[in-house]
């Protein structure tokens, strides 16, 4: 198995990892949007961050998405790899190949597990202002469920904000 495999391997087993960064190509709308939903899934003792390689400028659909879902960007802006006040991470999430490449070359000589989930780049998508909102609402309601998937049963057994685990 590669490096790169046998990093993934090892993410899905246990529980929480203590910090996680979602990563893709500018911190524009993919990475902030699994940051947020990340957030609301995992335990306020799992520091979430998301940086893109590259700058960006932030996207007005994203902050529209994320409203309906009851959730704020705030005043929050892209931020870079370089932009971040701490750059170790037991898991970093890469949600586009050139994130995945990144992501492999800064953590080759570290015990960082990476996954890559390859994730759909909705400012690709043209048409109405109904169509492009539909395309950026699935990859919103796509991540969300990997989310769930990937950080919910250890998630239950910690909790997000002080809540009681499912059960109890």
């Amino acid at each position: 198995m590669s490096a790169a495999g046998e990093r993934t391997a090892r993410a899905g087993e246990g529980g929480l990892p203590r910090s996680v960064l979602f990563l893709c190509g500018m911190n524009v709308v993919r990475s902030p949007m699994a940051e947020l939903l990340a957030r609301r899934v995992l335990p306020r003792t799992v520091f979430v961050a998301s940086a893109g390689v590259r700058a960006g400028e932030r996207d007005p659909f994203v902050d529209a998405v994320l409203a309906e879902e009851g959730l704020s960007l705030g005043d929050r802006q892209p931020q870079g790899l370089d932009d971040l006040e701490d750059a170790y991470f037991e898991l970093i999430v890469t949600l586009a190949p050139e994130a995945h490449h990144a992501a492999l070359e800064l953590t080759r000589t570290m015990a960082v597990d990476v996954e890559y989930w390859p994730t759909m780049d909705p400012t690709t998508i043209g048409g109405t202002r109904e169509q492009i909102l539909a395309a950026y609402r699935d990859v919103r309601d796509r991540l969300a469920a990997r989310i769930a998937g990937r950080f919910a049963a250890a998630a239950a057994q910690d909790p997000p904000d002080g809540a009681p685990a499912q059960g109890q």
